[in-house]
């Protein structure tokens, strides 16, 4: 074989294969995007919880704590003070009180807070309106479930705090009483 035959030879091989490299480009392009590249579009499309987290049983509690489920009439006829109110629990539920329900409530729990005026709904009396009537346990469901227009507080006090803040309304009721 002379040069010029071998040159020959190695540009057509390089034509060659070149040519088999286009060719197994083209065919294996349709391989590697079907069915795969419209997969997300067809597929069935997953959503955080779509389906509800277990739920617990009705009447049961969690093993970490916590409390039953109740509405506020139940909890208006079941639940009183666990313990009666200590000078420590008044304190506790005075400062709760300033911090959680005086900027609607005010500080003596007349509806008169320092937003009142923002709310459209007047907050609620507590000291001489059918508050001081209710129960400890309808007080204490409002504190923790809400009410027409309070807030739930469950997630801003444990539930003994919500029983110093019952407490020391209660305190300031009976403090409004022997003032009249």
């Amino acid at each position: 074989m002379s040069a010029s035959s071998s040159r020959f030879l190695s540009s057509s091989m390089r034509k060659a294969i070149a040519a088999a490299a286009f060719v197994s480009l083209l065919l294996a392009a349709p391989v590697w995007s079907f069915p795969w590249d419209i997969d997300m579009y067809r597929g069935a499309s997953v959503q955080p919880l779509a389906t509800a987290p277990r739920v617990m049983p009705e009447g049961t509690l969690p093993s970490s704590g916590g409390e039953l489920s109740m509405s506020r009439d139940e909890m208006t006829v079941s639940e009183h003070a666990p313990s009666p109110a200590t000078p420590e629990d008044l304190a506790k539920g005075k400062e709760l009180f300033a911090t959680d329900c005086a900027p609607c409530h005010g500080d003596n729990g007349k509806g008169d807070g320092s937003v009142a005026h923002l709310l459209r709904t007047k907050p609620t009396d507590l000291i001489s309106g059918t508050s001081k009537d209710r129960s400890d346990g309808y007080i204490y469901g409002t504190i923790r479930d809400g009410g027409t227009a309070m807030p739930s507080l469950s997630d801003a006090m444990s539930e003994h705090e919500r029983w110093q803040v019952v407490m020391f309304v209660r305190s300031l009721q009976h403090a409004a009483v022997a003032n009249k």
